[in-house]
């Protein structure tokens, strides 16, 4: 029993533990009206307790009871004292207050040791304001060792004697306060990233005093020294006395500041500090990448130091001797080739650890994540990013050794140290204009508004002007071109660069060390690693950075250069992010945030305290002072990168605390809350999660899924324009709004976070999006005018105005994989009792559908347990009478004179779908009228529409509970009445048949609506059923099924959501169809970002703002406030869905597997390598037929007529039969001609060649060989003689080509024509064959080819042009003496020509199926060879021209 009164006696509150759980006994003694209580000794963090004087126990049941009593007599006192009486009444008031006083003494026992106890003599309440609340023993014990080390580093800072007079007490101050904080910390803290307790910031304070004053006394002990060691760097004299001693002072000053910058938050909590500063020296000094956490950060540094170690050891043995130019030691070559490789392989590993150690778990420890991987089945991105890293592993094992290789021989060949410096010359202007080029023409080009002054992009993508996107981006030439001067950039540029420069100042260190050899070495090591590291990632700013160096230490103060590899180094720091010297580019951002943020014209006024606060812009922009405090404010703040925030969303700008890239501290593992882990009577009673926040968040998870497959490929090919670590976008669509933020940039791998926001939005949220979707094409202002502007660029005006933004539009067009939604009211769709009714049929017919095709209906008929209790469903009287569940309205089978539905009425609507069904199984099954199918295909419906009047609170007229009966069912919750549990004989009946037909009824309910009609036909439903079984996922979206569907990328998924949303109770039929997105892209200003987001943090946690419609929230069209704030952390924002962070890899972008053919592997060398080797084999066998056809052709007639008839009479023999015994027919160029119609005299011309001189395959030597039994033709003219000597050239052209393809289709057989059209054929056979002995005498190898490209121009001007054309270069070939006989044969052909047109359908006709199978194969012959005839097309014309 806990009592608690207060000073004036009142109970204010009480309960008693049953038990074993009481804490203390009382008991009331009515001699002396005494209150006394018996408390256990308990520890100090336990319930409060009152004093007692007696120390008897009593059981519990007389405790209770002796309480209970003293709480009645208490009550009864409190009851008369309030009633107006004399003091002289009441004799025993005095006594009763005394008691009540003793109560209300409350204390604590806090024990010191066993069986030793003192009071703390305060309640809880106040013990909790005074101190915290520690329960772990680990926290304690770090506690006191933080007090002692605050003592001791205090007293030693003391004992130094740095301070005087008042700054003792001040420092004695600041040093009690640090200890008093681990005793009572500051909450909440403003350097705090979370709401409530924060325990990792109560330790903060001290770690920082302790590692100030570690730092006093260490400058302080340097300062001391005699004999230091100091070197001179850029004319700074680094680790002086006099700097040591000054950079003391600065220390000292700044811990007397200590309170003052604790209060404004300007301190990290010690976490976030680490994270900071462990990240901060692997960027700067090693070139690594943005963290991910404590563990990813200790982790990169860890591995840069590792690598660090093995680099020094070889250059250090390198150069501790001098060399001579002309001889580079193996050493040093082998140090340079270890950089490289070293170098390149930590560029393309990540900085989180967490995917490596799961892929050598699973490889060598498999069985410590069984458990997890059974987790996670469903799941496949977890082993998609094994796969990935495996790939980049395997590839990194070849890449690495050939660059160390290539490295290792570049730098033994002397070529640096001999071709200086006019190497370093041409590689400065080269890695110039490739950059310039790369990173800043083409991006422009490629922007929404180039240069801010263009209204469309100069370069366009295909996708540019669609309105709807069906397929996926088409990849442009100038993306190919970007990607290939970026990799030449980074992977053959840069890297020469380095090269260059470390070994000319290697060679310079092993002649004169100017630090000492240690410090050479090691300053060479690290700036060779991160410049290489740098380039290796991210090679985008590399340019500038460059032509700063050489501008800077080449022209403007060469005194005070170093070496260039150094020069490069430092100035890669101050563009980037300096330690001393403010990073250009967050300056820059920095100062664009702000003078977009307070520019007069478009300040925003979000509550009343913006009126007062906006009058302070006024002094930042007229005012030179106030001006130049908010100039070092942003210079200061872009030192140690921390961000710059409006104060309240005001226009007075202060500073945060130091963040890493990744900002907010929280990690994030979104589960999404579904039917897996709610309890079932959460999932009966109401929806899990039935908000639109929580079920729309699947679609951006999806989203986080098609950008890890895409994202790091379209960054590569410049979709997303410039990026760099840390940068922020945001995608747009219709209905989807997520901000995207880059983290870590790696070489082929980036780390992302999504955050999506919501689907309907605030009013500050669509005037944000509106701004973004809405074009300033339409702008025609210029001042106050509208004067128009010129074409294809924008008015001043619109110009004007966004260059006062910080945001950009780069892609309006950037496709996706996705979903479209498609979302319909139900109650529209279900208003009327006829599209009720049709629901109704579509469910009937489905539950008759699933029963006859289960795999257990044969089971179901002859179980007669089941038949038994089926016995009254199939008498043929047997009336189901339900007034409540059945209707007339609604069920086609409902007798009205009988107020029921009988067998016989359910038979005369559904039987014939019964029967349909039942002979769709392979076997046989009884569908008769009395037949047991039938009888359980009517109970199951019956039981089917009386579970949905069930689940709709027998009130199936009413439209909302129509609705509310159907969405039950439609998740699962079936209640079943007394008379139908005999379904339960085999649950199956409702998992795999009830419940599978509610949905498809819904989905054959949606489709009815585009085809009224087509469901009428019953095989048409049939397929239709299923179809959508086999493709349609149609769930509920809290089953766990819809979000694996959703992330396995199914085609076609349905539901039925129930919403309810202030107030408004809707139910929502969700269509999703599988499709290409289209977004627009719009990158932020980083500085921007983060100065908001510290804003919003420093607002709701520290100043504890509450309002909802607090100014700093309110629309800003400039800089997007409503929309960045809304992405914060919860419960600073309110974003829909945040995921992890997720890392996207090169090598799942299928676009670019096309432009360099996948990672580096073993198995992907091999592949090319016998690729290439047999490409080589079929161009050599092609090119050793064609000096055959050379050498026929210079032989004469005899010969060639010779071979032909041999290889006519080897070749007939293997022909093959068709079934008819005939041969099989090639199919001609008729049918292309029939295709195109216009090109109608050509194909005529054309197609007796291709129909009578090509021959049915035959085996070979040389592969299949054409030919076709032709009679003898004798005709005394020279033009036959001429094409009788020319048939084996026609033949050896037919072995080169049938040598390329593998397949050869057959001909017509020449016996079907007459003689004249053989004739002509042959003549026209001639001429083409001396064509192609011809090319394949200009030509070599691509003969096949090049006879394609001039037989097609030949033909496209009519029979003339061919004729002719086929003349001139048979003269090329055999000189004048055939020009005469090429004449006689183009006459003779135009006599022949009507002949054999008007003859050749004939024999095509006869053939059969058998030349459609043919010219299929032949067309596609065509259109494969159809890439090589472009590109010698124009190459052929020249040549025979010239021959001419």
């Amino acid at each position: 029993m806990h009592v608690f009164i207060d000073e004036n006696g009142e109970i204010r509150s009480c309960y008693l533990k049953a038990g074993c759980q009481k804490e203390g006994n009382f008991r009331h003694q009515l001699s002396n009206c005494d209150c006394v209580s018996n408390a256990h000794e308990i520890q100090f963090s336990s319930s409060s307790t009152t004093t007692s004087e007696s120390q008897e126990p009593s059981s519990g049941d007389q405790a209770a009871s002796a309480l209970q009593q003293q709480l009645l007599l208490m009550v009864a006192r409190r009851t008369l004292s309030e009633s107006p009486r004399q003091p002289s009444q009441d004799p025993e008031d005095s006594s009763c207050s005394s008691a009540q006083r003793k109560l209300n003494r409350q204390f604590y026992r806090f024990i010191i040791f066993p069986g030793k106890w003192i009071k703390v003599w305060y309640d809880r309440l106040t013990l909790l304001a005074l101190l915290d609340r520690t329960e772990d023993i680990k926290e304690n014990v770090f506690a006191v060792l933080l007090v002692v080390l605050v003592s001791l580093l205090g007293f030693l800072t003391l004992n130094q004697g740095f301070c005087k007079d008042i700054w003792v007490l001040l420092f004695c101050l600041v040093m009690a306060s640090c200890q008093y904080s681990l005793l009572k910390s500051v909450q909440p803290d403003p350097a705090s990233p979370i709401h409530g307790h924060n325990k990792i910031i109560t330790y903060s304070r001290p770690v920082y005093f302790c590692i100030l004053c570690g730092l006093i006394l260490l400058l302080d002990a340097g300062s001391k020294d005699t004999n230091p060691p100091f070197y001179t760097v850029y004319g700074l004299k680094l680790f002086s006395p006099r700097s040591l001693q000054s950079a003391r002072d600065h220390v000292i000053v700044f811990l007397y500041c200590f309170p003052a910058i604790s209060l404004l938050g300007l301190f990290p909590q010690i976490n976030t500090f680490c994270i900071y500063l462990l990240e901060q020296i692997d960027m700067l000094l090693f070139g690594g990448s943005a963290a991910a956490g404590f563990i990813s950060a200790l982790y990169s540094i860890s591995r840069s130091f590792v690598v660090l170690i093995v680099l020094y050891a070889f250059c250090f043995s390198a150069v501790k001797e001098p060399w001579d130019a002309q001889h580079i030691p193996a050493l040093f070559s082998a140090f340079c080739g270890l950089l490289v490789a070293l170098s390149y392989h930590l560029s393309r590993q990540s900085s989180d650890p967490s995917v490596l150690m799961s892929l050598i778990q699973c490889k060598y420890v498999p069985h410590f994540l069984r458990q997890q991987f059974e987790d996670s089945a469903a799941d496949p991105l977890p082993e998609k990013m094994r796969e990935s890293v495996k790939e980049i592993l395997k590839s990194d094992l070849i890449v690495c050794t050939a660059a160390a290789v290539l490295s290792f021989a570049v730098s033994a060949s002397t070529v640096f140290l001999s071709l200086r410096p006019f190497l370093s010359i041409v590689l400065f202007a080269l890695a110039w204009t490739v950059g310039f080029v790369t990173h800043y023409v083409l991006p422009q080009l490629r922007k929404h508004h180039p240069w801010l002054w263009i209204s469309h992009p100069i370069l366009k993508s295909k996708e540019h002007q669609q309105r709807e996107v069906r397929d996926a981006a088409h990849l442009m030439w100038f993306e190919r071109l970007y990607v290939w001067l970026q990799c030449f950039e980074k992977y053959i540029l840069y890297p020469a660069i380095i090269l260059n420069a470390l070994t000319i100042d290697a060679f310079s260190i092993s002649k004169y060390k100017k630090l000492g050899t240690h410090c050479d070495i090691i300053l060479i090591t690290v700036a060779g690693m991160k410049l290489l590291r740098s380039s290796f990632c991210n090679p985008i700013n590399q340019f500038v950075t460059l032509s700063f160096t050489v501008i800077f230490f080449r022209f403007d103060y060469r005194d005070i250069s170093e070496n260039f590899l150094l020069d490069f180094f430092m100035m890669s720091i101050v563009f980037h992010k300096a330690s001393f010297i403010a990073p250009l580019w967050d300056l820059l951002q920095k100062l664009q945030f702000i003078m977009a943020y307070i520019a007069p014209w478009q300040i925003a006024w979000g509550s009343s305290f913006h009126v007062f606060a906006q009058l302070f812009a006024i002094p930042h922009i007229l005012y030179k002072f106030d001006s130049a405090m908010l100039f070092f404010q942003t210079l200061a703040t872009s030192v140690f990168s921390t961000p710059l925030s409006p104060f309240l969303g005001s226009v007075i700008f202060i500073a945060s605390y130091a963040r890493p890239i990744k900002f907010w501290e929280k990690n994030y593992n979104t589960k999404r809350s579904d039917h897996s882990n709610t309890r079932l009577a959460i999932q009966i009673e109401k929806d899990a999660g039935n908000d639109d926040n929580n079920l729309n968040s699947i679609f951006y998870e999806h989203l986080t899924r098609s950008l890890q497959e895409s994202l790091c490929g379209d960054l590569i090919l410049g979709r997303w324009g410039n990026y760099n670590t840390g940068d922020c976008f945001i995608l747009a669509s219709d209905y989807l709004n997520a901000f995207v933020h880059l983290i870590e940039i790696g070489n082929g791998l980036v780390t992302f976070q999504l955050r999506g926001l919501e689907f309907r939005g605030t009013y500050c949220q669509q005037r944000e999006v509106e701004a973004i979707t809405e074009g300033d094409e339409d702008n025609e202002g210029c001042c106050c005018c509208k004067p128009g502007h010129l074409p294809h660029l924008l008015s001043c005006n619109a110009a004007f105005n966004l260059r006062w933004l910080t945001w950009e539009i780069t892609r309006t067009q950037y496709i996706l994989e996705g979903y479209s939604i498609i979302d319909n009211n139900a109650a529209t769709m279900l208003q009327v009792f006829d599209l009720r009714r049709i629901l109704i049929r579509y469910y009937i017919k489905s539950i008759i559908y699933f029963t006859a095709s289960s795999p257990k209906i044969l089971d179901w008929i002859k179980d007669e347990s089941i038949q038994k209790i089926l016995q009254p469903y199939a008498k043929w009287h047997y009336i189901e009478r339900d007034l409540a569940m059945f209707n007339i309205n609604i069920d086609e089978d409902y007798v009205p004179c009988l107020q029921g539905i009988t067998r016989a009425s359910f038979c005369s609507v559904y039987l014939d779908w019964i029967q349909f069904c039942a002979r769709k199984r392979v076997e046989h099954l009884d569908s008769d009228e009395d037949s047991p199918l039938v009888t359980l295909s009517f109970a199951l419906c019956i039981l089917g529409r009386r579970a949905l009047g069930t689940a709709a609170h027998n009130m199936a007229i009413s439209l909302d509970s129509f609705l509310y009966g159907l969405h039950a069912l439609f998740k699962g919750d079936f209640r079943i009445a007394a008379k139908d549990e005999w379904v339960f004989a085999d649950m199956d009946l409702l998992h795999k048949v009830v419940a599978p037909a509610i949905r498809m009824s819904l989905k054959l309910h949606q489709d009815q609506f585009t085809c009224p009609d087509e469901y009428e036909d019953p095989a048409v439903l049939y397929e239709a059923i299923q179809s959508f079984e086999e493709k349609v996922v149609i769930c509920h979206e809290g089953d766990p099924a819809w979000r694996s569907a959703v992330l396995s990328n199914r085609e076609e998924l349905l539901t039925l959501r129930h919403v309810v949303d202030e107030g408004a109770d809707e139910y929502k039929v969700i269509m999703l169809h599988k499709s290409y997105l289209s977004f627009k892209v719009i990158k932020v200003n980083k500085e921007c970002v983060r100065g908001l987001w510290a804003g919003q943090q420093q607002e709701l946690i520290f100043l504890r703002n509450r309002n909802p419609e607090r100014g700093s929230i309110q629309n800003n069209k400039q800089v997007l406030r409503n929309l960045i704030n809304s992405s914060c952390d919860q419960p600073l924002g309110y974003p829909m869905y945040v995921s992890p962070l997720t890392t996207s890899y090169l090598g799942t972008h299928s676009q670019l597997r096309n432009i360099w053919g996948g990672p580096v592997s073993l198995d992907n060398i091999k592949k090319w390598f016998r690729s290439k080797w047999l490409r080589m084999r079929k161009d050599c066998h092609a090119a050793h037929h064609e000096r055959g056809n050379v050498e026929e052709v210079d032989s004469g007639g005899g010969s060639s007529s010779s071979s032909n008839s041999t290889g006519n009479s080897s070749q007939s023999s293997s022909s093959q039969p068709t079934r008819d015994g005939t041969p099989q027919l090639q199919a001609s160029s008729q049918e292309v001609h029939q295709r195109t119609g216009r090109r109608k005299p050509r194909s005529q011309s054309v197609q007796a060649h291709s129909a009578l001189n090509q021959r049915p395959p035959a085996s070979s030597h040389s592969g299949p060989i054409v030919e076709s039994r032709q009679p003898f033709i004798q005709t005394s003219t020279s033009a036959h003689e001429i094409a009788q000597r020319l048939s084996s050239s026609q033949l050896s052209f037919h072995n080169s080509a049938t040598s390329v393809f593998s397949q050869s289709p057959a001909v017509p057989v020449a016996g079907q024509l007459t003689v004249q059209d053989q004739a002509a054929a042959m003549l026209r056979s001639s001429l083409a064959s001396s064509t192609s002995s011809t090319l394949s005498l200009l030509f070599g190898k691509r003969s096949f080819s090049s006879a394609l490209v001039i037989s097609g121009l030949s033909a496209a001007d009519g029979g003339n042009t061919s004729d002719t054309q086929s003349s001139s270069s048979m003269n090329i070939a055999m000189g004048p003496s055939a020009r005469a006989a090429s004449q006689t044969t183009r006459q003779l052909t135009e006599t022949t020509c009507e002949a054999t047109d008007a003859t050749e359908p004939r024999p095509r006709r006869e053939a059969g199926p058998g030349p459609a199978i043919f010219m299929s194969r032949n067309l596609e012959c065509r259109r494969a060879s159809q890439e090589d005839m472009a590109l010698e097309d124009t190459a052929s014309q020249q040549s025979l021209s010239e021959e001419q």
